[in-house]
């Protein structure tokens, strides 16, 4: 038997051997390019007589591209879609700019499209803006000068923003945007992406323009609830529960589609999918968040600590507004993004309302559609807690899930084949077993692909290690073996925020940090999931930063850092209470690192490094605090597969 359906009597692919589809599956489930040879249908033509399909063909579990693939052929339309939330407080809802890419075959053969829809804060650029200055003392309430443009830090052109040409390349799906300007419809368009992936496939394709952003009125709020409803109601619209406009000002009807809506984004434009999904909007039925948050407190901060994301220090969600505001009012949402800036609070760096209200974990439970995540496990961007934390709650839930993991940083979406099984499983509720693939597919030091049944492997054991001093500011030792009970041994750090974590990593010896290893590994030794430190720590001052590295020492003793974390002592009890330190009085600090996969090779060391400041992430007081550890009481823990019998070291 063919793997194929039969939608149409005239459209029928070949039959193909059992051993022939099995290989497609398992190359689809990987991420591979399949080939695959389709006759008797119209596939990617256009041309005069060519054979129409009255509704999709699917292959080895996929939807097979039997429409035209020719922008001519494809309808373009431009809506407004009304929202229930007045933001930026002119008296009326605030309507949300979208435009619809949809089949011919929509309005001549009764075609009804499920919808892959893509809602962006960025496709109208972005304006230059000015960081907040991170080199002063913790704790330290800044004045900042007048005007959004001094904040004293440093400036972002928005034409080297990571996030901006990442969710343009995941995005890109061989469309070519520069096409747009000779097809007809509205000019210019928000974005030709996935057009040239879905369409051909019988799916519609729907970009919005995020409150505050482009031709949608309202105001960029980074996360705040008026974007999710926002990004919503477009959804609604498409269900036919909320009303949608034309530039005249005549109501338009989604009357072409199913219903079914499928989110894709990377970065911001990923992180609106988690939104609309938490919200458990009807006829959302998958999303894939690239690169995506799940709460803005941990883009932002981490475990009390002020800390930015990779790439962008001293911006925070008053500075990411400014950015994306480009709607063509200036003024109006001016008090909104002050609002911003003033419940932030980059003084204590506590969690509160501000940032309950940008946290989607609040209500993970209310997701229905099927998640795939996608993230890089070396995106230090959005960080990988992000998509661990959203993961494992939609997992414990039962909604339906998958993972891909890569080597890359920020951005990198899973192939065509991947996202075509899920799309036609989801959208066009064609039963093609994914929910059976394995869920984890993960991309390995070498780039292959492998499957896991699940993510963290089930087969990683927390394995505890423990710390013993070194000698003259040389490494000490991470082993297995229990530390001495006896009289606290104490190594001492000297705050120096101006050198950067990997020349501390790197450095033989050093009053700026504390580093720890374990003996050369006789095998390799795989991590998958998240470490932990617990630390017995005390402070020459009030206050300070905390850092943690993990870090892979080769035979060479070169330092590769594989994940890190953060955290205020101030915040030792609760993320959201401050509590003073006693200079001299040691406390508990226990905090995770950043979630990760990796393999340690034979031969190579495993590391723990300490220090206060991080140059690229914290902020940076002045250098002189002294912190101080009592080695006999912290531990490092470490989710290896196997668990400790992994760690052999070598005689």
């Amino acid at each position: 038997m063919s793997s194929s359906r039969r939608v149409t009597p005239a459209l029928v692919p070949p039959a193909t051997s059992r051993r022939t589809q099995a290989a497609r599956r398992g190359a689809a489930a990987l991420g591979l390019a399949v080939a695959t040879t389709v006759t008797g249908v119209a596939v990617n033509t256009a041309s005069a007589g060519a054979a129409v399909p009255a509704g999709p063909v699917f292959q080895d579990g996929m939807a097979q591209p039997v429409f035209s693939a020719n922008r001519s052929d494809w309808i373009r339309e431009e809506v407004w879609v009304e929202t229930p939330v007045d933001s930026d407080g002119d008296g009326r809802g605030d309507r949300v700019h979208a435009e619809v890419t949809r089949l011919r075959e929509t309005e001549t053969a009764g075609l009804k499209s499920p919808v892959v829809y893509e809602v962006s804060p960025y496709y109208a650029g972005g304006n230059p803006i000015t960081n907040h200055n991170v080199d002063h003392e913790l704790h330290e309430a800044l004045r900042p000068g007048k005007g959004w443009q001094n904040r004293g830090g440093r400036l972002l052109d928005p034409a080297a923003d990571e996030r901006r040409a990442a969710a343009a390349a995941d995005d890109a799906g061989g469309a070519d945007a520069s096409a747009a300007s000779a097809q007809s419809g509205p000019q210019p368009v928000i974005s030709t992406s996935h057009e040239s992936n879905w369409l051909p496939r019988g799916f519609a394709v729907v970009h919005a323009e995020s409150l505050g952003s482009g031709k949608s009125d309202g105001c960029p709020t980074t996360g705040g609830r008026n974007e999710t409803i926002g990004a919503r109601s477009v959804v609604d619209w498409l269900n036919g529960r909320a009303k949608a406009y034309d530039a005249s000002g005549r109501e338009v009807r989604a009357t072409w589609t199913t219903g079914k809506v499928g989110m894709i984004g990377t970065s911001y434009n990923g992180t609106l999918p988690n939104a609309v999904a938490s919200t458990g909007v009807e006829g959302l039925e998958a999303i894939v968040p690239i690169s995506a948050i799940s709460s803005w407190y941990d883009y932002y901060r981490a475990n009390g600590a002020v800390v930015a994301p990779g790439g962008y220090q001293g911006e925070d969600t008053d500075v990411l507004a400014e950015y994306v505001y480009t709607r063509a009012d200036k003024q109006v949402c001016r008090s909104v993004i002050e609002e911003l800036a003033n419940a932030q609070d980059r003084v204590t760096g506590d969690y509160n309302a501000f940032w309950d209200e940008r946290n989607y974990m609040n209500d993970v439970g209310k997701v229905h559609a099927a998640v795939l995540v996608a993230h890089g496990l070396n995106d230090w961007n959005v960080k990988t807690k992000h998509a661990a934390q959203w993961y494992e709650a939609l997992r414990t839930r039962g909604v339906p899930h998958k993972i891909y993991l890569h080597q890359g940083g920020h951005g990198g979406s899973p192939s065509v084949d991947v996202l075509n099984r899920w799309f036609t499983r989801y959208l066009w509720d064609y039963q093609n077993g994914v929910e059976s693939d394995p869920r984890a597919l993960v991309q390995r030091e070498d780039r292959t692909l492998a499957q896991y049944a699940e993510w963290p492997d089930p087969a990683a054991a927390d394995t505890e290690l423990n710390l013993a001093p070194g000698a003259g500011g040389a490494a000490g030792a991470l082993t297995l073996d229990r530390t001495r009970v006896g009289k606290p041994v104490t190594e001492t750090i000297v705050d120096d925020a101006t050198k950067r974590a990997q020349t501390l990593a790197d450095a033989a010896t050093s009053p700026n940090r504390l580093a720890y290893m374990s003996e050369s590994l006789t095998a390799p030794a795989r991590l998958s999931g998240t470490p932990r430190v617990s630390l017995r720590m005390s402070f020459g001052q009030p206050a300070a930063n905390v850092t943690a590295l993990l870090v892979d020492y080769d035979q060479n003793g070169k330092a590769k850092i594989i994940t890190r974390g953060w955290t205020d002592p101030q915040n030792r009890k609760s993320l959201s209470r401050t509590e003073p330190v006693k200079p001299g009085t040691p406390y508990r600090l226990d905090f995770d690192l950043q979630p990760h996969d990796y393999v340690f090779p034979a031969g190579h060391r495993i590391g723990i490094v300490l220090l206060s400041s991080d140059y690229e992430y914290t902020i940076r007081p002045t250098p002189g605090a002294r912190l101080h550890l009592d080695t006999t009481k912290s531990t490092v823990t470490l989710p290896i597969v196997g668990g400790a019998g992994a760690l052999t070291p070598a005689s």
